[in-house]
């Protein structure tokens, strides 16, 4: 489908060498986005948060910081559904209900989408291109979302990593789910990318697209 929806579906960014972006999903999360939010700060990386409406309605103060740190921010949904299983009309209001959310605390509204769990129909995809969006999945998965520890989680993304890959990662989860290896694999990882020549990058720079939604 990256081919049949050039320019608004994507898994990865061919033709940038070195570049790589890494993504975070299931955001705001008070236990874990803090700690995503200070290990990037302090080595100067700048990453894509892809946010949860109904999280961002509870925790406002760290959608506002993730922006005020120059990050950028992209719409997963209001409550996380398998959009497999939804009409496009559900899938349309899942995505205005958040972008709603999303501009009331940022001042715009996202280009960029990620569907929950990386799942999406054809007709929702046309739906989201005649829109002017841009579905964003990956081709790199950390599988941090299993509580995994670091090494694990660290060798996920160094084994599978190419120019132009997109990371998934998490820096927000369910109750109880623990992103621990996350936190602790996150620095290394970016000493990693770093010795291996590879600049990371926020998507819309990667991929070349606005962040704002026209």
């Amino acid at each position: 489908m990256q081919r049949r929806y050039r320019g608004a579906f994507f898994l990865s960014a061919p033709g940038r060498p070195r570049q790589v972006a890494l993504t975070f999903d299931d955001v705001p999360d008070p236990r874990f986005t803090p700690q995503v939010l200070d290990i990037l700060k302090r080595k100067q990386v700048r990453a894509t948060f892809f946010v949860v409406g109904e999280k961002a309605l509870k925790h406002p103060d760290l959608v506002r910081r993730i922006r005020r740190e120059g990050h950028a921010i992209g719409n997963h949904s209001f409550d996380h559904p398998n959009f497999a299983r939804m009409s496009t009309a559900e899938v349309r209001r899942q995505i205005r209900r958040t972008e709603a959310v999303i501009r009331r605390q940022v001042g715009f509204a996202p280009r960029l989408i990620r569907p929950p769990y990386g799942e999406i129909r054809e007709p929702q995809l046309k739906w989201a291109k005649s829109e002017g969006y841009a579905v964003v999945n990956w081709n790199v998965d950390s599988l941090d979302w299993r509580q995994l520890g670091a090494q694990a989680v660290f060798r996920n993304v160094t084994t599978a990593v190419r120019p132009g890959s997109i990371i998934l990662l998490h820096a927000g989860g369910g109750v109880g789910q623990n992103l621990c290896g996350t936190i602790e694999a996150l620095p290394v990882l970016i000493d990693w990318l770093r010795s291996k020549g590879y600049e990371m990058v926020a998507l819309p720079q990667m991929l070349g697209k606005s962040e704002r939604k026209a």
